[in-house]
């Protein structure tokens, strides 16, 4: 199974993104997912989730009423519109698909990655 991100960029403060991750041999609807970001020498931080319903939830609060996730179904992707973008919002964006599969009587978890997508924004 793999993840990949798209739509990273060089843009200036105020503009937007929206970034895809395309999932190829599991199904996103099945899934948990999640937009991530890390920036050089920081740690990783959650963004935004995606419940398997397709429902927004859990947003950062430093992109709350920014950021929105959603996904599309029949393309099997999931995606980040970023508005107003900062600064600060430069980073290494990374989508995460959580897999709970039936195994021996119990649930084993399977979480993918993608390789991530650069958004550089610009004062």
């Amino acid at each position: 199974a793999q993840l990949v991100e798209s739509g990273g960029a060089l843009v200036q403060a105020g503009g937007s993104l929206r970034l895809s991750c395309a999932a190829s041999e599991i199904t996103l609807s099945n899934a948990e997912t999640a937009w991530y970001r890390q920036a050089p020498g920081e740690q990783r931080e959650l963004l935004a989730e995606l419940t398997k319903e397709g429902i927004p939830t859990n947003y950062q609060d430093s992109v709350k009423g920014r950021f929105t996730v959603s996904r599309n179904n029949a393309e099997n992707t999931i995606y980040l519109q970023m508005n107003d973008l900062k600064p600060e919002d430069t980073s290494m964006y990374y989508c995460n698909a959580v897999l709970f599969v039936p195994a021996n009587g119990h649930l084993k978890r399977y979480d993918y990655w993608g390789p991530g997508t650069q958004v550089t924004v610009s004062s």
